[in-house]
């Protein structure tokens, strides 16, 4: 990893770490303010809401514009949105501000990828910056949360005090501001320009391409395990009257798990084959996901939940070599968006099926279903390579 990726990475942390740390205070202080669950459950969902919607539009502005123009308006409305929630920290201001936050971040994050994407010269480096691209999440899933958390205890006069949500909004409101520090001295890479003379180009075209297809689809499947362990696992944890504090604790040994794999990844890539490593993914997930509803011990669920992180950590690098390898240099701004819309509208939908489902043929059954369900997507797996070879190596400087 060299100096101008670094810089793109902390970039992405930041702005990302705005919207984790956003996400974390404004339902605090919902519930603080006397507003029920279901009201905090749709505040959550407005973070991933926008996304549904913007990250289309996202990509194909991207795709137009580069890095630096989709970047740096999308750090003035993240911290706009965070502003606003500073000034009036009021329950419909905060809607707004996760409807800013989380779309900004998204698109933000879009352009980033896509940058990075098209700065890659072969499939092994692809793999290499997109295995050092996806530790930014882990880390900002921490640092957001926990500066936020800090400033609302500690900031005010007393702890969970309105001084004390404000400094946190403030915070968050900085952090999209060290977005722009560290990736306004990037370097645009050269316009790629489609072909001309041909049909007008739907995103939607590209729904049509078989493999494109297959990956959209495994993707969307390895999203849902991602869903399901964090909505489950607590109500497993509670059926086996396990406190919260090791509730936690098997959560977060599955982030750890995830962030460090994917932290040892870069240095074997040129070994790894996208596919293979996608498919045994898939496989080992639906045997962990058969296996944890019979553990009872905290120790064995925090053992599953640790090899369930190295499994599905090892996925998300791997899915984005391929989605630049098998899509037009062009629109790769587009399939990315579409890849983000997909997750996105799977974040708000899933848990409600979730509940449903578990109500059903409970907690066991619905680890049961979706194990099912990703073993048997593994097949679809193992043929997104196939007739399809890799794209001659990028136009654009190495990152």
């Amino acid at each position: 990893m060299n100096w101008a990726l670094a810089r793109l990475i902390a970039g992405q942390i930041c702005v990302h770490a705005c919207m984790a740390g956003m996400r974390l205070a404004a339902p605090l202080l919902a519930l603080r303010e006397g507003h029920s669950a279901a009201a905090v459950g749709v505040l959550l969902a407005l973070f991933a809401l926008t996304q549904v919607f913007l990250a289309l539009p996202a990509g194909r502005y991207a795709d137009r514009h580069g890095l630096k123009r989709p970047v740096g308006y999308a750090v003035a409305v993240a911290s706009a949105g965070a502003a606003l929630a500073l000034v009036f920290p009021v329950f419909p201001v905060l809607c707004l501000a996760a409807l800013m936050t989380g779309g900004a971040s998204g698109a933000a994050i879009i352009a980033l990828q896509r940058h990075v994407g098209r700065a890659a010269h072969d499939a092994t480096q692809l793999k290499q910056v997109f295995s050092w691209l996806a530790i930014g999440p882990a880390v900002s899933n921490f640092i957001g949360p926990f500066c936020a958390g800090l400033m609302i205890d500690n900031a005010g006069s007393a702890a969970g005090s309105t001084e004390g949500y404000r400094a946190a909004f403030a915070l968050m409101a900085v952090l999209p501001l060290l977005t722009w520090f560290w990736v306004r001295d990037t370097v645009e890479l050269p316009p790629v320009i489609a072909a001309a003379g041909g049909p007008p180009q739907r995103a939607w075209d590209l729904m049509n391409e078989p493999p494109f297809r297959r990956l959209l689809l495994v993707n969307w499947i390895l999203s849902s395990c991602w869903d399901v362990h964090t909505f489950v696992v607590p109500l497993l944890g509670h059926e086996r009257g396990l406190s919260a504090s090791v509730i936690g604790s098997i959560l977060g040994a599955f982030a750890i798990a995830a962030a460090v794999i994917r932290v040892l990844m870069p240095i074997v890539a040129e070994r790894l084959r996208e596919r293979v490593v996608v498919a045994g993914a898939m496989v080992a997930t639906a045997v962990l996901f058969g296996v944890y509803p019979l553990l009872h011990s905290a120790l064995a669920m925090g053992v599953c939940s640790v090899l369930l992180g190295f499994a599905l950590g090892s996925v998300q690098p791997m899915v984005m070599s391929l989605l630049h390898q098998i899509t037009p240099p062009a629109r790769h701004g587009e399939a990315l968006g579409l890849r983000l819309m997909a997750i996105n509208a799977s974040s708000v939908l899933m848990p409600m099926l979730f509940g449903s489902a578990g109500a059903v043929i409970g907690v066991g059954g619905l680890f049961w279903v979706v194990g099912c369900a990703v073993g048997t997507g593994a097949r679809t797996a193992w043929r997104m390579g196939e007739n399809h070879p890799p794209e001659s190596p990028k136009k654009g400087k190495q990152v």
